[in-house]
């Protein structure tokens, strides 16, 4: 910020003086969208998924809330030298698991220093994305194979409306928001079970913690499709 525009800033009072653009949480760098006042949580968390980053870029043009938007172009993030899932470090059984899988040949007592890293960095994560005043974390993704028939199962509801459409479904944890996204012409599933295996998702985590989410996935490249159910979910669901 330039003197000009702080000195700007400081004489308009409806406007803070500072927001932070970029923010470094539990090792993990976001660009931060704000669209307005707003409770709202917004999250892109895998950097190999751009059509969810250009659809929630656009989408916080003209709604309110925070957006956070991982600054990758890659799935993983490096940690400590390793790589990790961000979607699987928000329990420390997820982290290490993670770590596993992602650093093959990597002797397990070197993941020490990075799951250290993760328990002491890992609540400012989830304060930042956690919503306030009973409002929603909105996550987005694209997947390439993924689909709803392998939620199905493990899910305490499902409306299926597009079954040719398997890739394109939102998943939420709340029933009286599973309730709206069911009339939706879309694929919802809802999940409120108390996870007996912990992956570290953010699914397991607010569903644990009992916060209202829900996550969209869409194919990657369709981005029409994906724009139109991010809109849907905010007409719709307050």
């Amino acid at each position: 910020m330039t003197r000009r525009e702080f000195a700007a800033c400081s004489f308009v009072g409806s406007v803070p003086f500072f927001h932070r653009r970029q923010v470094e949480l539990a090792g993990i760098r976001f660009n931060v969208r704000r669209g307005g006042p707003g409770s709202r949580r917004y999250l892109h968390i895998h950097g190999d998924e751009p059509t969810a980053r250009e659809v929630l870029n656009i989408h916080m043009e003209m709604y309110p809330g925070i957006a956070y938007l991982v600054e990758s172009q890659t799935r993983n993030v490096t940690l400590d030298g390793l790589q990790i899932d961000p979607n699987r470090l928000f329990s420390r059984a997820g982290a290490e698991q993670s770590l596993r899988d992602q650093n093959a040949g990597v002797a397990p007592e070197k993941f020490a220093p990075a799951l250290l890293f993760l328990d002491r960095h890992r609540e400012d994560l989830i304060r930042h994305l956690e919503p306030k005043d009973g409002n929603l974390l909105f996550a987005i993704h694209n997947n390439r194979e993924y689909s709803v028939t392998e939620e199905i199962a493990q899910s305490d509801g499902a409306s299926i409306k597009e079954p040719h459409r398997p890739r394109e479904f939102f998943l939420c944890t709340e029933a009286e928001d599973f309730a709206i996204l069911r009339q939706s012409p879309y694929n919802v599933v809802f999940q409120n079970r108390k996870p007996t295996a912990d992956d570290g998702s953010l699914s397991r985590l607010a569903v644990k913690r009992g916060f209202r989410y829900v996550n969209l996935e869409c194919g990657l490249g369709q981005f029409e499709a994906q724009l139109e159910r991010v809109r849907w979910l905010e007409d719709h669901l307050k």
